[in-house]
């Protein structure tokens, strides 16, 4: 330090003691003994001591919300409905047809799907994305006009994207509307489209002919151009009915007469059955001629029967005019659009489902409204219906038979299927009949059972059918349901409401809503025992199948 250093003021820092550091703390001599253990500094708001509760000890360390507890052993532990790991894939079997693979990768998630490999091979640049997706849309409206289930639908619309190697597809179905939407890649934008349904129309023939072209695009030794595709659908469009106007009004009168036969009708109910039911069918096509909704067809529809009957009552004549009644209403139950409904309902399709629902229920209001309004009339006029015939229906197993396997054929013809496929569809309505009757007339089972049990029958054996064939099941199980339909409960309750007795034909209408459920109820479950039991239609067979067919 030079002499100059020693004349410079010392500053203020360096006055202070150097063991004292801070201005705050307790000068010597005004310090307090420690007493304890406790530190210099306390926080103010820290619980006095003596004042501490005693904390009980911690069952386990204090982790995320999201680890799994220590107590979980994942060898031991139960299956749970959703483990922690994930929900278990559903097992994809490859050999299975193209409907259940489709169905099983559409109750998937988009992540966990297999990537697509192209059946349909196209050049190395693929097919436009707006065609195939404009194609799907196509096929999809085909399909849910022509009363096929939503789940098919869906199934069907992407067999055909997959088939053309479009990955990360989705289709929506729903009453009127389809989508389809496909993205790329996680970085590109997606692309998607939309087609509305507006018209409906029961075609079976068309729709086993769109079945047959999505199965040709899901077979890998089959090649469909993109143009070729679009070929074959525009010829479905174009393609006539398989049976005139003519045809399809007597089997509407035949369908009628062997309903009426089911229901203890003798040849004189069986003729005029017919009759009212084909007054019917020709009323209701002047009505659709002249615009006129689907409503008031039905309505007008349901009256040349109800007419027939009651003009029986009133001329006193010694036949059953409830029977008369009862095989009109069953050329007119919307059989078809229920079953499809409950099918979609129990498939997970609740806004299908209940848009079918509703119609079926505008449906029958409108038959209910056109059977009432004779009824009601014929009543006032002096006409006497029992509404106690019901419980005197003597059992003819033989004719019923006949006549339930007549019903499946007409049905069928009204439903305009392939011919090839009415003597299935006929036998299957035979066997239904037989195990209703069985069960119901020799068991001595509730009418209800019956019903699903024979129901059930008719969807295994359609899906059986459907396999063999390669088809859709709706050809084999539509109108093999029609013998079992709720015509006869039907009719007595609205003739105990016609007749003022509310109570009695509210309980009739209930048994019919109760039989028509179990009708829904044992197909979808049929077929989906078939599903789940028996594996038919693997790629040999189908190849079989195809060189049998011509291609």
């Amino acid at each position: 330090m030079t002499e100059a250093d020693d004349r410079k003021p010392r500053s203020d820092e360096a006055r202070y003691d150097p063991e004292i550091t801070s201005e705050f703390a307790i000068p010597k001599g005004l310090d307090v003994p420690k007493t304890g253990g406790e530190p210099e500094t306390t926080s103010e708001f820290q619980v006095p001591q003596g004042l501490l509760t005693p904390q009980p000890p911690a069952g386990e360390p204090e982790g995320s919300a999201f680890s799994t507890p220590r107590t979980y052993d994942a060898q031991g532990g139960l299956a749970a409905f959703t483990p922690a790991t994930g929900v278990p894939l559903v097992s994809l079997v490859k050999d299975a047809p193209w409907q259940d693979r489709m169905r099983t990768m559409l109750r998937m998630s988009v992540a966990d799907r297999p990537a697509p490999e192209p059946v349909q091979h196209e050049e190395e640049s693929g097919p436009a994305v707006p065609r195939v997706l404009d194609l799907t849309l196509r096929i999809g409206e085909l399909l849910l006009a022509g009363g096929e289930g939503a789940e098919d639908v869906e199934a069907a619309m992407f067999a055909v994207c997959r088939s053309y190697g479009l990955d990360r597809c989705e289709p929506n179905v729903t009453f009127t509307l389809l989508s389809i939407s496909h993205q790329p890649s996680l970085v590109e934008d997606p692309v998607t489209a939309s087609r509305t349904v507006r018209r409906r129309g029961t075609d079976y023939t068309r729709l086993a002919a769109v079945f047959r072209l999505v199965d040709d695009l899901s077979d890998p030794e089959t090649h469909v151009s993109l143009e070729e595709a679009y070929r074959r659908l525009a010829e479905i469009r174009r393609n006539r009915h398989p049976y005139p106007g003519w045809a399809l009004t007597l089997a509407s009168g035949l369908l009628a007469g062997a309903a009426s036969i089911l229901v203890g009708g003798d040849l004189i109910v069986f003729f005029a059955a017919a009759v009212g039911a084909m007054l019917g069918d020709r009323l209701a096509w002047l009505c659709a001629g002249r615009g006129l909704p689907e409503f008031y067809q039905f309505t007008v529809a349901a009256m040349p029967p109800a007419a027939i009957g009651v003009a029986f009552a009133l001329a006193h004549v010694d036949v059953k005019a409830s029977a008369v009644i009862t095989g009109g209403l069953f050329a007119l139950l919307p059989g078809r659009a229920l079953v499809a409904g409950v099918q979609d309902g129990l498939t997970g399709f609740y806004i299908t489902a209940s848009a079918r629902l509703l119609e079926v229920l505008y449906f029958f209001v409108g038959i209910v409204a056109g059977v009432l309004l004779v009824l009601y009339f014929g009543v006032k006029v002096g006409g006497k219906l029992n509404p106690e015939a019901a419980l005197h229906i003597s059992p003819r197993p033989l004719i019923q038979i006949a006549a339930s396997m007549l019903l499946s054929l007409t049905f069928a013809v009204l439903l305009q299927q392939e011919r090839s496929t009415v003597l299935w569809v006929t036998l299957n309505g035979g066997v239904a009949w037989s195990v209703y009757g069985a069960m119901r007339d020799v068991a001595d089972i509730s009418p209800v059972a019956s019903t699903a049990v024979a129901a059930g029958l008719v969807g295994l054996f359609g899906q059986l059918l459907s396999r063999y064939r390669f088809a859709s099941a709706l050809p084999y199980t539509t109108a093999a349901i029609g013998p079992l339909l709720p015509g006869s409960a039907t009719y007595f309750g609205l003739l105990n409401m016609a007749q003022n007795n509310v109570d009695k034909g509210l309980v009739s209408l209930a048994n019919a809503a109760s039989l028509a459920m179990a009708i829904a109820i044992g197909v979808n479950l049929g077929s989906e025992v078939f599903r789940l039991f028996l594996r038919v239609g693997s790629p040999g067979k189908r190849r079989a199948a195809k060189r049998t067919r011509g291609f």
